[in-house]
């Protein structure tokens, strides 16, 4: 296109086309974070969600020192005590310098494993087992004239132990108090909500299994061993192919010699067991000798893990732009730790009138409203005061999509699976929430796919967008539309090369 022959060009809104086409092809683009109805639940379970443990169940509580004081008086009044500062929480390890550090520090017990010993110098544990270790801070009777000395006892230990402490009695039962949110059986913490704890793109709220996607590649043992009457000579282990001298099937070899099996037997006549190892692995030790020359055998000492775990580790290493190879060896499934959520599990146990938000998210739009339409009648009034402006912007939002006729979505339903007429709408739904002003929208057929009712509903939309002092451009064949606009352009007289000239233009009526 040439530069028109202007000087300068006064007047001119912003333009905004929204096309009939699905832009993302990101699988952490959902139809909540497009629309921003995600980001705002983030928001809204930050500050009024009500934590639980996912071990027992039970509502988080925390406290503060003078509630962990007045507690202790209340439940062990009258009763000895320990008040224990957890440093060690189920690692393994000797943790020498541990025992010395609490050593220097003037601390004279421990409890280990849930046995009070003296700390000794040099005092180590067996590395290779699991400990748990609390410093003991105090011994004492609880009673309301010690009450000083147990308040300072009680502020050393949440100090050593970051905001938790443990108390025993006699009978060695351990009760847990924590300044964050903590279960008071198990003693499991939290760390305080944010928006992130909630987000699958976010490190602090995405499933570590996953990544935040809900879903992971694993290796299928079928198309490993596509035909199970190949021997591993002929290639068998699909992966590995026809029997070449290299390093892997020198490994194979030595298994099949110590496990009792051939190379050029068929797979099917091998026992399960040597099956299993072939795939999986095995614990123990083999030896697998290697031939440079007649002269020079050498023997290696070697942990097989198996074929499956070889393809997972090629992966890793290769990422994402290099799959091409074990594409065919790699089955999409349904992540087993979040089970598709995408969130860790502390945040799936965050919620909101007994909803988490993943459960919200997998709601259909029409349900989502209907379940946001009274939800402060079943908060408290501290949580309705902090989800007031929040609840309105995810109204708002929700109405919009309810408007553009996609009642039957979903929050969690990524991007790259909607139509295209469906993603043009939800972006339209988008630019009415974002209450732009004196801006130009070109739309292009908007109306496709829709039924009748629901295109009443956009017609009202485009509608509600104009009355914001905005233009509003429509390519559209529908007679509803076109009879519905302001002013209409027929463009013509025929397609394509054919067309290009304006026929009419005026009002509809």
């Amino acid at each position: 296109m040439e530069r028109p022959d202007v000087d300068k060009i006064s007047g001119l809104s912003p333009v905004i086309a929204i096309e009939q086409k699905t832009t993302s092809k990101n699988p952490r683009s959902t139809v909540g974070t497009i629309t921003e109805i995600y980001d705002f639940m983030r928001l809204l379970f930050a500050r009024v969600g009500n934590a639980y443990s996912y071990n027992t169940g039970e509502k988080m509580v925390k406290m503060s020192e003078d509630q962990i004081l007045k507690q202790i008086l209340k439940q062990f009044d009258g009763k000895p005590i320990n008040i224990l500062a957890p440093v060690v929480k189920g690692r393994k390890g000797h943790y020498r310098e541990l025992f010395e550090q609490i050593r220097k520090q003037g601390y004279l017990k421990v409890r280990v494993d849930g046995e009070i010993v003296d700390v000794a110098p040099k005092m180590q544990l067996d590395r290779y087992k699991i400990h748990d270790i609390e410093t003991v801070v105090d011994r004492l009777i609880v009673s309301e004239s010690d009450k000083k000395r147990l308040y300072t006892s009680i502020q050393s230990a949440l100090k050593i132990a970051k905001g938790i402490i443990k108390v025993s009695d006699k009978e060695n039962n351990s009760y847990h108090f924590s300044k964050f949110l903590m279960c008071p059986t198990t003693g499991v913490s939290y760390d305080e909500p944010q928006p992130n704890s909630f987000s699958f793109n976010s490190p602090y709220g995405a499933c570590p299994e996953c990544d935040g996607l809900g879903y992971i590649f694993d290796v299928d043992e079928e198309s490993v061993i596509p035909n199970k009457k190949l021997s591993i000579v002929n290639g068998g282990l699909a992966p590995l192919g026809d029997y070449r001298e290299t390093w892997i099937f020198q490994v194979i070899k030595a298994l099949g010699k110590k496990y009792g099996f051939s190379l050029s037997q068929p797979i099917e006549k091998l026992e399960p067991k040597a099956i299993d190892i072939l795939l999986h692995g095995i614990d123990e030790l083999i030896t697998v000798p290697v031939e440079y020359n007649k002269w020079n055998v050498q023997n290696y000492q070697i942990q097989f893990d198996g074929i499956i775990k070889m393809l997972e580790e090629q992966n890793d290493k290769k990422g994402d732009n290099a799959n091409h190879d074990l594409e065919s060896f790699r089955v999409l499934k349904k992540c087993p730790l979040c089970e598709g959520a995408r969130l860790k599990k502390e945040s799936l146990h965050f919620k909101v009138d007994e909803k988490n938000i993943f459960e919200l998210a997998s709601m259909d739009i029409t349900n989502l409203q209907k379940w946001f339409e009274n939800v402060e009648d079943r908060l408290s009034e501290r949580q309705n005061i902090i989800a007031k402006e929040i609840l309105k912007e995810i109204r708002s939002r929700i109405e919009f999509l309810v408007d553009v006729g996609l009642v039957y979505l979903t929050l969690d339903r990524t991007a790259r699976t909607l139509s295209g007429g469906e993603a043009q709408r939800i972006r339209l739904a988008t630019q009415i929430g974002s209450q732009l002003m004196n801006v130009m929208y070109i739309l292009d057929e908007p109306s496709i796919g829709l039924h009748q009712r629901d295109n009443d509903r956009l017609i009202k939309a485009l509608k509600n967008l104009r009355d914001l002092s905005n233009t509003v451009l429509v390519v559209e064949h529908d007679k509803d539309m076109i009879l519905e606009a302001d002013y209409v352009i027929d463009m013509g007289p025929a397609a394509g090369v054919h067309g290009g000239q304006i026929v009419a233009q005026g009002t509809a009526a």
